[in-house]
């Protein structure tokens, strides 16, 4: 990534532009937006789906992954460390309110920007080093103590910027360090797929609680009939498009139609909801990975 991202952002395109018009030439690139599947795709993805999970876990089992969930992420970052820190370089474009063009910066307000489920810092540290508002101020929190240790521990991390804190948003009340409708933007990516279906709702609407009248809450998630999915083996599925990894962490699936009605329960207006079904390929082995991804914008009415 270059030193001004956000400037990047006008060279670098969104997904939806690289499309593949002719077969012969998959393996030109490394991945290709906007693939439609054929019926025949569809009928096996489907089928898929329903074989992985036609037998549910046991109540009993079921309840320890979910009691055990930050103990299960604590694992998986002791193991990984800061191991598990990627760059995402898309970031920035697809959702350049995070970093605006250093020409705009001097005419914002002081902002605040909260993410939920922060990790090891995949959003916050490249927010860090790129954004260059003078009077930002970021928040993250994380179930996981061990992933909250290892954000602080990391170079690029200002803690004059930047204050991160252990916190469950499943709970009815989040204690947090600032107040009700002040959040210029929550972000949350590849989180509320974390959190089993039940608790969801709650936490979009602690989301619109924190926002300001105005705010963005900015979203990614795993779609339905993304190939991580498609993987799954029989006795892993806790309930309909709801799984536990080898690891003990738990994995959801959305549909569009899901995410737009609990948004919109929420209180949030639709600015954008999209479905990014993409193709990657592995060129050296010939492989290709059909994922699926849905990105929303939702804001709080003024």
């Amino acid at each position: 990534m270059s030193d001004n991202p956000a400037a990047e952002n006008e060279k670098r395109p969104q997904f939806g532009t690289r499309l593949l018009t002719d077969a012969d030439d998959v393996f030109k690139h490394n991945a290709w937006d906007h693939v439609q599947w054929d019926e025949e795709q569809e009928l096996a993805a489907q089928a898929a789906v329903a074989k992985n999970s036609s037998s549910k876990m046991e109540t009993e089992q079921k309840e320890r992954f979910q009691t055990d969930a930050p103990k299960f992420w604590d694992s998986f970052y002791g193991i990984h460390d800061n191991r598990f820190f990627k760059d995402r370089h898309w970031l920035f474009t697809e959702f350049p309110e995070l970093a605006p063009l250093e020409t705009d910066t001097a005419k914002l307000q002081p902002r605040s920007i909260f993410e939920l489920g922060c990790g090891v810092g995949n959003t916050i540290l490249p927010l860090l080093q790129y954004n260059s508002e003078a009077q930002l101020k970021v928040f993250g929190c994380d179930f996981s103590v061990r992933a909250i240790e290892i954000l602080r521990s990391q170079r690029q991390f200002d803690d004059k910027r930047c204050e991160v804190f252990v916190m469950d948003a499943t709970l009815d009340h989040w204690q947090v360090p600032f107040e009700e409708n002040s959040q210029d933007i929550i972000v949350m990516i590849f989180v509320l797929s974390a959190i089993e279906p039940k608790k969801m709702q709650r936490v979009l609407d602690n989301c619109y609680r924190y926002l300001r009248p105005g705010g963005l809450l900015l979203f990614r998630d795993y779609g339905r009939y993304d190939l991580a999915q498609l993987r799954f083996k029989s006795g892993k599925c806790m309930e309909d498009n709801f799984y536990v990894r080898g690891d003990g962490t738990m994995v959801y699936f959305f549909t569009e139609e899901e995410l737009r009605g609990m948004m919109t329960q929420a209180g949030l207006q639709e600015e954008q909801l999209i479905v990014d079904r993409r193709l990657q390929v592995n060129r050296c082995r010939g492989l290709k990975m059909y994922r699926v991804w849905i990105q929303t914008k939702f804001r709080k009415p003024l």
